[in-house]
């Protein structure tokens, strides 16, 4: 038996000091990369919010070996002073987790767990400005870990105006390196899925790189909906029911889940049989039991499909524009699918884009190129755990090679895909992998194959003129040694020789493009049935889910 004096309770920011790395704090480069990853997401959600343009300056300086200075200056609306301290320095506090809103973050523990690890790694307090242009506050912040409560080693008022909010951190046991996972490839990747925003990168080099906005559109601000009441489980049903105000179950199943109506309560009455009455049954009447049997019903009863509407894509316009202007492709696609939900009744959305050409695919030292897969949630970059990733899974799944791109690993390819939901089902609080849900596996599928049908006839048609090109060349080569020969048997001049050749060249080219033609016209749509036969069949899956789902939802 364990004696008393041995057991201990433990504070959330305890709990994170000693599992740094189910924050994605854990490699020197990774670590890096996340702190501005954190700090950069909670600024474009700030910014967004406040109905700004976001424009994001961010610097990294080295002080020593693997130590470094992280600053991350924005000019969104601050934070007040009054909630300042306890949304930096108090982990499992924001915005987010509490709602179904389609943003960034949506645990709450992201800055502040960076701010954590500061002071884990350096014993130093982070700087932190804040002011909306009346008035603005510095503070030295840190977080008490016994408590999960902020420490503030220093405040004082400022004189200077200053709009926005700006933070300096030391961070040691990091690393920034020239990799597709540093800072400036998350930055980068930003700027693309986040047209509306300007951004700034001053690296450890003293190097600028800036990447200017392409729209000087904010997005519409998502909209916050109720849980579906598909989601609800036993425990939640019961605790959140006897914690709320409604005094009946049913008055509380109203205030607090979407798509629940009188129709839905009759047909939930039904399921449930006559042995339990839901209809007058108050929360003090509810117990374990009866939440059990209230659940198992409510799965099976027909109700109204999830909204989708609360969903902000990143629009396929604004998309283009930013290929358009930073990966300036030889040719590109970009297609966004329609919105469904995923289990447990969360709406959810896929873009995609492929790019191909131009600064599209991932550069090597040696000057080759491959292809490059970006991933992104919300709109924000996933850089790490890409093989325990439901995007790169779907992307690795496709038979690249019926869209004329035979060689998919050495390609300059780049493939694009962001899902949009109020709710991203990550594989970790890391929020690195976006978890294998078959709906969302299946969307993106279809949506990346249909945008490859329209790549694939450009490659087609670029490779062909590769090999006709080559082929022009071979024979020029040879009209001169031909030219020589028959001046030797003939007489006649090379000079009076060499375009006669040349024209019966040309002519030989142009027949034999002629019955390319036709062969390539019965190869195409032999191609394109079976091409098509393809996305019929993930359709078919798809459609299958979709009735499956039909058993659930109905389309009112």
């Amino acid at each position: 038996m364990v004696e008393n004096n041995n057991l201990k309770e433990h504070s959330v920011a305890e709990f994170f000091k000693k599992n740094r790395h189910m924050l994605g704090l854990f490699g020197k480069l990774r670590s890096l990369t996340t702190i501005v990853h954190e700090f950069v997401a909670n600024s474009i959600d700030a910014c967004e919010e406040a109905g700004v343009l976001p424009e994001i300056e961010v610097k990294l300086v080295k002080l020593g070996e693997e130590h470094f200075e992280v600053h991350v200056i924005d000019n969104g609306p601050g934070i007040d002073e009054k909630n300042l301290s306890k949304a930096l320095g108090k982990l499992l506090v924001g915005t987010k987790f509490h709602r179904l809103i389609q943003m960034r973050g949506q645990q709450g523990i992201g800055a502040s767990g960076c701010i954590l690890f500061s002071q884990m790694t350096t014993g130093k307090p982070t700087k932190v400005i804040s002011g909306n242009n009346c008035k603005s506050v510095y503070m030295e912040l840190g977080i008490n870990v016994e408590r999960n409560e902020p420490l503030i080693s220093s405040k004082k008022y400022l004189d200077k105006e200053f709009k926005g909010l700006a933070i300096s951190s030391e961070f040691k046991e990091v690393d920034y390196q020239d990799s597709n996972q540093n800072a400036l490839e998350y930055l980068k990747r930003t700027a693309i899925a986040n047209p509306h925003v300007t951004i700034k990168f001053l690296d450890p080099f003293n190097k600028m790189f800036v990447f200017e906005r392409s729209v000087n559109v904010i997005p519409p601000k998502p909209l916050e909906i109720n849980p579906h009441i598909k989601s609800v489980d036993t425990d939640t049903l019961l605790t959140n029911a006897k914690s709320s105000d409604a005094k009946t179950v049913i008055g509380y199943m109203k205030d607090t889940y979407d798509r629940v109506g009188d129709r839905f309560f009759e047909d939930l009455q039904k399921s449930l049989g006559k042995d339990l009455n839901l209809k007058d049954m108050t929360k003090k009447e509810l117990d374990w039991g009866k939440s059990e049997k209230i659940v198992k019903a409510i799965q099976k009863t027909k109700t109204i499909s999830p909204k989708t509407d609360a969903l902000i894509p990143i629009s396929e316009d604004s998309l283009t524009l930013s290929i358009k202007n930073i990966l300036k492709p030889e040719i590109f696609y970009v297609l966004t699918r329609k919105p469904t939900t995923y289990k447990g009744g969360f709406p959810f959305v896929v873009e995609v884009a492929i790019s191909y050409g131009g600064n599209s695919g991932r550069l090597l030292k040696d000057g080759s190129v491959k292809s490059e897969i970006m991933r992104f949630a919300n709109r924000t970059p996933l850089l790490f755990d890409p093989g325990a990733c439901a995007i790169t899974n779907a992307v690795n799944s496709i038979n690249w090679k019926r869209y004329h791109i035979r060689d998919f690993e050495n390609e300059p390819i780049t493939i694009i895909v962001n899902l949009c939901s109020v709710h991203i089902p990550y594989t970790s609080v890391g929020k690195q992998a976006v978890a294998e849900e078959q709906e969302i596996i299946d969307e993106i599928k279809l949506a990346l194959m249909t945008a490859a049908r329209q790549i694939s006839n450009y490659i087609s048609r670029k490779m062909k003129h590769g090999l006709k090109l080559e082929r022009k060349k071979m024979f020029e080569r040879y009209s001169y040694e031909i030219a020589r020969a028959l001046e030797i048997l003939t007489g006649t001049k090379q000079a009076e020789l060499l375009p006669k050749i040349e024209e019966i060249i040309l002519k030989k080219l142009e027949l034999e493009e002629e019955q390319e033609q036709k062969e390539n016209k019965e190869i195409k749509e032999e191609l394109e049935e079976n091409v098509i036969d393809e996305e019929k069949k993930e359709e078919t899956k798809t459609g299958k889910l979709k009735d499956k789902k039909l058993n659930e939802f109905s389309e009112e």
